[in-house]
């Protein structure tokens, strides 16, 4: 089994920019691949999340800075929250800050709570996802376009003229793109025509191999190999509350158990063992690389004891 293990974490929950910058460091100490973070102003559940949020891209340059090994990136950015023309500024920056290790992660936006709460434009869901396409294709436009020429774009949303494209990405011809979800139509054409890599996030192995087979169909559709763009990389979400012993499994898998606005998850709740057959399942589906979802910024020892027992297997 060869699969990519990076980290994915939740920082709404309840946690600063020094809870995140230790964890980071410990990430890149352990030897995963990668250190990503949700994007969200709000928490799904009724506890406020102290001290407050953090914003994303601000934390990501931020830790750009402070490690010198792995990726760094989002699961995911939403369209909502910024214009792709600055969006497209703001990554590349931190591309270049990081020496070329940043990714983007970019949906469509879905938890309208957040958006109310901070007055941010929640429009309806088919505009939502006609402002991605957009997104997409102004991010990568300007990302593609050369040092020297400008770049112009006239859609139903978003509208560009003479752009001069700058500053340009470490990475050619861009920072790697995720685009993921569990939408049958539309995301996987998406993903097609403009992502670098498929996320199904924290379903069962059988959900996701319906979705990767939905995004197979939607690359041949589009033509994606007859363009000469490689294979989309696919990934998997897995949520993770592994312990040694009972009752580390049960503290660990506690917050699993709060309500919250996220839809229903297949976590893997009991000993590295089982996470790594978990994981072998999703190896055997097609999956090359795993976003490992651990909750508590604190808990280190999680994180080292994953590390220790469950890394060296893959």
């Amino acid at each position: 089994m060869s699969l990519r293990i990076c980290v994915f974490t939740e920082p709404h929950r309840g946690a600063d920019y020094e809870d995140q910058r230790r964890f980071a460091q410990l990430v890149e100490a352990c030897g995963f691949e990668g250190f990503f973070r949700a994007d969200h102003y709000q928490t799904m559940g009724a506890d406020p999340g102290l001290p407050g949020p953090t914003d994303a891209w601000l934390t990501l340059g931020a830790l750009a800075r402070e490690t010198s090994r792995i990726r760094l990136g989002t699961l995911v950015t939403s369209a909502t929250f910024r214009l792709p023309g600055p969006l497209a500024v703001m990554v590349a920056q931190v591309d270049r800050m990081s020496g070329g290790r940043v990714e983007l992660g970019l949906g469509a936006g879905w938890y309208e709570r957040e958006h109310t709460s901070y007055g941010i434009p929640f429009p309806p869901a088919p505009e939502r996802f006609d402002r991605l396409e957009e997104q997409l294709a102004v991010i990568t436009g300007l990302w593609r376009t050369p040092v020297g020429e400008s770049f112009s774009y006239h859609g139903d949303h978003y509208q560009l003229v003479d752009a001069p494209a700058l500053p340009r990405p470490v990475q050619v011809p861009g920072p790697p793109i995720i685009v993921g979800g569990r939408g049958p139509k539309r995301t996987p054409e998406l993903a097609a025509r403009y992502a670098d890599e498929f996320n199904m996030p924290f379903k069962s192995v059988a959900e996701t191999a319906r979705a990767y087979g939905r995004v197979a169909e939607a690359c041949d559709r589009t033509g994606r190999a007859g363009a000469g763009r490689p294979p989309l990389v696919l990934s998997a979400g897995v949520v993770a509350a592994i312990g040694r012993t009972d009752e580390e499994v049960r503290r660990r898998a506690a917050p699993l158990h709060a309500k919250s606005a996220l839809p229903p998850e297949d976590a893997v709740v009991g000993s590295p063992a089982q996470l790594v057959e978990r994981l072998g399942e999703f190896a055997e589906i097609g999956a090359t690389r795993i976003h490992l979802r651990l909750i508590d910024f604190d808990d280190l020892d999680h994180l080292e004891l994953i590390a220790g027992e469950v890394l060296p297997q893959l």
